[in-house]
């Protein structure tokens, strides 16, 4: 069964596993947390989960939320739901970043996340429309974003900058 949950203590060893296997920069998504220690990880998890209450947020960061997306007992994924945008999100990289195990890609996983994602949070969204953005080298993000309702609203050399109606 795939489902979704916040960053929490109760899986921490599971989470510490899958977020320091996350590259720093997995085709634009960041990974603060690379290689991370499990002595270390013990903050970081109190700083994902202090952020996604709008606690000790960093100037010029909103709240967000990271959860994990799990298939049974595995966490095959993890997805970051920034709770409102402020102006270097709107031309940035929106409401959601994702990122799935390259072992589970191209099983629709990141399809069904994305889904699950957007039932969860349509109702706190501020905006009129979801915002996203992919590489344009990465045409499997994008389909998946396509796949959920969304629509190219512009672009650039390196970016699509995605919208998803509510």
């Amino acid at each position: 069964m795939l489902y979704l949950k916040p960053a929490n203590y109760e899986d921490i060893e599971k989470e510490w596993l899958f977020q320091r296997s996350i590259p720093a920069d997995a085709n634009s998504f960041i990974n603060d947390y690379p290689d991370i220690s499990r002595e270390d990880f013990d903050s970081a998890l109190d700083t994902m989960i202090s952020q996604s209450k709008g606690e000790g947020l960093p100037d010029g960061y909103v709240p967000q939320t990271v959860y994990y997306l799990w298939e049974d007992a595995t966490i095959v994924g993890t997805f970051h739901f920034r709770h409102y945008l402020c102006p270097s999100l709107i031309e940035g990289s929106g409401h959601i970043g994702y990122y799935i195990a390259p072992e589970y890609r191209g099983k629709g996983l990141a399809s069904q996340g994305l889904k699950m994602l957007i039932d969860e949070i349509k109702d706190n969204v501020k905006e009129e429309e979801i915002y996203l953005r992919v590489n344009r080298d990465n045409p499997a993000s994008l389909k998946v974003m396509l796949k959920n309702g969304g629509y190219i609203h512009h672009e650039d050399d390196k970016k699509y900058y995605v919208r998803i109606v509510k």
